[in-house]
């Protein structure tokens, strides 16, 4: 049974034989974000299933391929589509694909999400940079023996998020004129959406968004010594006093109206960079 390293090395061999450039960038596309792989100038796309000791994503919304290729002057290597603890994955194996950008190069990840906006300033069809976390999922991908390759045993968490990566992303809204926010991101297991009393719990503790995943591809990324920039769209509102039954549909139509104002986000921090 090949250990995770070994593993890396495997699927990064294939990728290798489909693409030999050097990443710079490694972007995980969330719910509803998926059009932002179609401005990447692709060398290579390559399915999850076709790339040794990758998972397969069960999810509706996320396409299940590996983009390699061209973004604003930057090799780029984007996941179209990602995995979650609520598909029944072990949590190592689905951050496993951050490991391998990481061996491709990439110093840079780019964690992109659909959220449920609880700060009462938000509206949907916001974007919020993700300035800090709070892991509420009950796992984390970085238990169990450390292989020193990868990182170091207690990777330090005070700026898991860049801050010049930060206000650039929050320049650009500027420039672009349209809302950004910066706040805290909250991640819990899922697949359930949250009660009136948990929503009214999170948002006490200084969460400001809610969702089911990014905080474990954040923590590889922090081990492996990785800069992250993290983006979130709001596309339900979760206040207790006015809560009302989630629409999926609804939900993935306000991420695919947002997508441009995240698109022009990333495409410019990527050419600052």
């Amino acid at each position: 049974m090949l250990k995770i390293y070994d593993k890396i090395k495997e699927s990064v061999a294939y990728i290798r034989g489909q693409w030999k450039a050097a990443a710079e960038v490694g972007v995980v596309l969330g719910t509803g974000l998926g059009a932002l792989a179609k401005q990447i100038e692709a060398d290579a796309v390559l399915p999850y299933e076709s790339i040794p000791n990758f998972l397969h994503s069960t999810v509706e919304t996320h396409a299940g391929n590996l983009v390699c290729g061209k973004l604003a002057g930057k090799n780029v290597v984007a996941m179209e589509g990602r995995f979650h603890a609520y598909e029944g994955y072990s949590i190592q194996d689905l951050t496993f694909p951050v490991r391998v950008i990481r061996e491709l190069g990439a110093e840079l990840l780019v964690v992109s999400n659909a959220c449920g906006g609880m700060n009462p300033q938000y509206q949907t069809g916001d974007i919020m940079v993700i300035e800090d976390h709070i892991n509420l999922m009950g796992v984390n991908p970085l238990v169990g023996i450390n292989d020193e390759r990868l990182g170091a045993r207690f990777p330090d968490m005070c700026e898991p998020y860049d801050h010049v990566l930060i206000d650039k992303a929050l320049e650009v809204a500027r420039k672009e004129n349209f809302i950004c926010h910066k706040g805290v991101y909250v991640a819990v297991l899922g697949p359930n959406l949250e009660t009136r009393a948990e929503y009214r719990f999170l948002r006490t503790i200084g969460a400001d968004v809610v969702g089911m995943s990014t905080v474990p591809e954040v923590l590889v990324a922090a081990h492996s010594g990785m800069k992250v920039l993290g983006l979130s769209i709001v596309t339900d509102l979760c206040f207790p006093e006015c809560l009302k039954p989630g629409n999926v549909a609804e939900i993935i139509a306000i991420a695919n109206n947002a997508e441009p104002k995240l698109t022009k986000i990333v495409t410019n921090v990527i050419k600052a960079i």
